[in-house]
């Protein structure tokens, strides 16, 4: 029988990037997607899977996606939003919709699974964080920080459902082609680039080829883990 994944955000960047690499590797691929219906639309055509619309920030929305869904073998936390600027211009409507978005929504996701998961004794499930929740950025306090929330969680769930032979892991790339980075002048790009080891900044496909790999057999043995593709700028 096909396992079946749902990826949250799955219709643009780093998110469309798994979706097709997970379709690739035989799995049958849900895209979840808010705001980008054309988007969502156009690859689930392409890879032969289901798009549905949710605002994560909206539990009951969550639970009506899951519901309408079915049992999933693998979750990707995958959807967030990004929040540049100094934290005393940091307004409480918008620190709530990051959290909301990067953290809560992960949360309710993971609790949405979770039945079907235990009861199976068996499960994949992978948050993305980024370089910044792990060594934090100036400028991106409220990021950073929720960011960091996807760590600790990653790690404690791991502990927690490790017994139930559910594995859970975590990816934390650093700068990646995708919009979000396109929030960044060129010139931040460019010095993010010159301080990286390795002279470049990732492509969606990096995150793609190792969120596959934790998904598969080849990672059964990986759990509590986070794994930054981040070409050396943290080391």
């Amino acid at each position: 029988m096909q396992k079946r994944a749902l990826v949250t955000g799955g219709a643009r960047g780093i998110g469309a990037a798994i979706c097709r690499e997970l379709a690739r590797a035989g799995w049958d691929v849900t895209i979840h997607y808010h705001t980008s219906e054309k988007e969502a639309h156009a690859l689930a055509a392409e890879i032969g899977g289901v798009s549905i619309c949710a605002d994560l920030r909206d539990v009951e929305q969550i639970r009506a996606m899951f519901a309408s869904r079915g049992a999933v073998d693998l979750l990707v936390n995958n959807a967030g939003v990004a929040e540049y600027g100094l934290l005393t211009d940091l307004t409480t409507s918008r620190l709530r919709e990051v959290f909301a978005v990067n953290v809560d929504a992960m949360f309710y996701c993971t609790q949405c699974v979770l039945p079907h998961m235990l009861q199976a004794k068996r499960g994949v499930i992978l948050n993305i964080s980024s370089i910044w929740g792990m060594v934090g950025a100036s400028c991106e306090v409220a990021y950073s920080a929720s960011k960091a929330a996807v760590i600790g969680f990653t790690k404690a769930l791991a502990k927690e459902l490790g017994p139930s032979g559910i594995r859970v892991n975590c990816i934390a790339p650093g700068a990646v082609e995708t919009e979000m980075l396109g929030n960044l002048s060129p010139e931040d790009v460019e010095a993010i680039r010159r301080e990286t080891p390795l002279g470049a900044v990732g492509e969606a496909s990096d995150v793609a080829h190792l969120a596959t790999f934790l998904a598969s057999e080849r990672g059964r043995f990986m759990t509590g883990q986070v794994i930054s593709p981040n070409g050396g700028f943290v080391i």
